[in-house]
């Protein structure tokens, strides 16, 4: 079973060698790792040459953000899974798409997902832990969804039901959840581990503006694909995100 890894970046020349090792480190025998690099003017590109040896295919050309980049990981992948992997970002162990193999062929799902950790710089320290488990589609009108960068996604959902829409600026990845798990119910399962240490940062991270924009796109998203809510219900969860701040050990 393949296992397509896209990696959308510009401008990541101090991270994404760390990423690139990440995937190439792993024990899953069959991987293609598809870099999609939008027009990096700080040797971004030099980086992604010298591991030319562990990567199937990298473009570098002007996008129109990091949702446009992921569509095209998805039109060059070949794959029969696909997940996404951000250049700051590297694999909790080498063997994750192993285990993510594993749960497809075992449990015969369209999907699976697990947690992951924000990290500081020396990738070690744990500062939050994003825990998938709660997830379910009942929740998506309160805006909960598993974490995007420990999901993993069968190839021909995207071609059923689409892509991520880019008319969304921040929140397309979960209008696609809401799209394939509330709209379409597909078959899913939760893999109870740490998948993927995430570095701090990220536009849906980035202060009261960016969240405020966030929100709103979630309750448009729902909106968008059946599923009734409002803002007072989106801002509901943050009383129970508040218990991930609370540190415990992957």
């Amino acid at each position: 079973m393949r296992i397509s890894v896209v990696t959308v970046c510009r401008n990541t020349a101090a991270t994404i060698e760390d990423t690139i090792r990440s995937v190439s480190s792993q024990t899953h025998c069959d991987v293609e790792h598809i870099i999609i690099d939008g027009a990096s003017s700080d040797g971004t590109q030099n980086i992604i040459r010298k591991h030319e040896a562990v990567i199937a295919r990298w473009v570098s050309e002007p996008d129109e953000g990091i949702y446009d980049g992921m569509n095209k990981g998805i039109a060059l992948a070949s794959g029969n899974i696909i997940g996404f992997l951000n250049a700051d970002d590297v694999y909790a162990r080498p063997d994750i798409l192993e285990t993510i193999a594993a749960t497809f062929e075992r449990e015969k799902v369209e999907a699976c997902y697990g947690d992951i950790v924000f990290v500081r710089d020396d990738m070690e320290t744990v500062v939050r832990y994003y825990r998938s488990s709660s997830f379910s589609p009942k929740r998506l009108a309160y805006g909960w969804m598993p974490a995007h960068p420990g999901l993993y996604l069968k190839k021909n959902l995207f071609d059923r039901y689409g892509v991520f829409r880019t008319d969304y600026r921040i929140a397309a990845d979960y209008e696609l959840i809401v799209r394939l798990f509330g709209a379409n119910a597909i078959r899913y399962r939760y893999i109870p581990e740490v998948l993927v240490k995430m570095r701090l940062g990220g536009v849906s991270t980035k202060g009261l503006r960016s969240n405020l924009v966030l929100n709103q796109e979630i309750v448009r998203a729902c909106r968008e694909n059946g599923i009734s809510t409002n803002l007072f219900k989106v801002f509901l969860k943050f009383p129970m995100k508040l218990m991930e701040l609370l540190v415990r050990s992957p």
